[in-house]
């Protein structure tokens, strides 16, 4: 009986570890492109500091989760260096996920804390949701609060920066119940 829960966190883990390698060849190009089609989106390349992006993070999970990801730093339009993305959590959860993030910077300083090298994101942070039927996910990733229906419907809620931050997120694919408390960690590392 046991060996079903431990069976099903080897299998997400698996596919979290391939997701992720699926990144290396994911285009940069075409995930900023769908994050530029988000009315509410756009707004923030044109008035950030900069900006990171993770093409494809991989979330899976059985009370205990995780997830992984690799992306690209930008300061203005120019590429500054490459991070990697890894979050915990724990509660009820079960099956997993593949979805796009971005995280724009206010100013310097919010650039700054993030390419510090050990940068976290607490349990209370949110992110947005920019695809129909994601909702708002609140809890493990981001530092801002809305909810949203879809970039072609114009209708969100109004998004601000929160300690310099704000965090996007696009559904990829997938299916995740889940009500658990956890964090994301930042690496980075300088071109």
């Amino acid at each position: 009986m046991r060996l079903l829960p431990i069976s099903f966190i080897v299998a997400c883990i698996f596919g979290i570890s391939t997701m992720a390698a699926a990144a290396e060849i994911e285009d940069y190009s075409a995930t900023i492109k769908i994050f530029r089609e988000s009315p509410v989106v756009e707004k923030f390349f044109n008035n950030s500091y900069g900006y990171a992006v993770f093409p494809l993070i991989g979330k899976g999970g059985f009370v205990v989760g995780g997830s992984y990801g690799k992306g690209q730093v930008y300061r203005g339009a120019a590429v500054t260096g490459k991070s990697s993305v890894i979050e915990g959590t724990i509660g009820f959860q079960a099956g997993g996920q593949a979805f796009s993030e971005i995280i724009f910077f206010q100013d310097k300083r919010a650039y700054d804390e993030f390419t510090s090298g050990n940068f976290e994101f607490g349990a209370t942070a949110q992110a947005v949701a920019i695809t129909v039927g994601a909702g708002a996910r609140a809890g493990t990733t981001g530092v801002s609060a809305g909810v949203s229906t879809g970039p072609e419907s114009g209708s969100h809620a109004e998004t601000k920066y929160s300690k310099g931050m704000v965090v996007f997120v696009h559904a990829k694919g997938g299916l995740m119940y889940e009500f658990s408390v956890g964090g994301q960690k930042f690496t980075f590392e300088p071109l």
